[in-house]
């Protein structure tokens, strides 16, 4: 009983990674992918997984913060929430986290 319970919990959080991954996706296609397929404003763009991995260097808490609040870098400028006011921080989180997936 004990092994079900925790096949059980390891297939739920599974599914909540998963949820989250497709929830970001969605997001992204929304409202991310206008700069973040061209690179606009030095936008890292999705599946350059150089681009991504210097920033994930930062911890994910900050790239969180960065595209929540804003960010001005280097290479260009993140407007807070991708200009997008609308978005919860939850979705913000949740596309950050897509971008990074599809871009390892």
């Amino acid at each position: 009983m004990r092994k079900l319970l925790l096949v059980g919990s390891a297939m739920a959080v599974a599914l909540s990674s998963f949820n989250a991954i497709a929830d970001g996706k969605a997001t992204y296609d929304a409202s991310c992918a206008a700069c973040h397929t061209a690179g606009v404003a030095g936008a890292p763009k999705v599946g350059d997984s150089g681009a991504w991995k210097e920033r994930l260097g930062q911890g994910m808490d900050i790239l969180v913060e960065h595209a929540i609040k804003g960010y001005q870098g280097k290479a260009g400028y993140m407007p807070p929430k991708g200009g997008f006011s609308n978005l919860s921080d939850d979705q913000v989180k949740e596309a950050v986290a897509y971008m990074l997936d599809s871009s390892k």
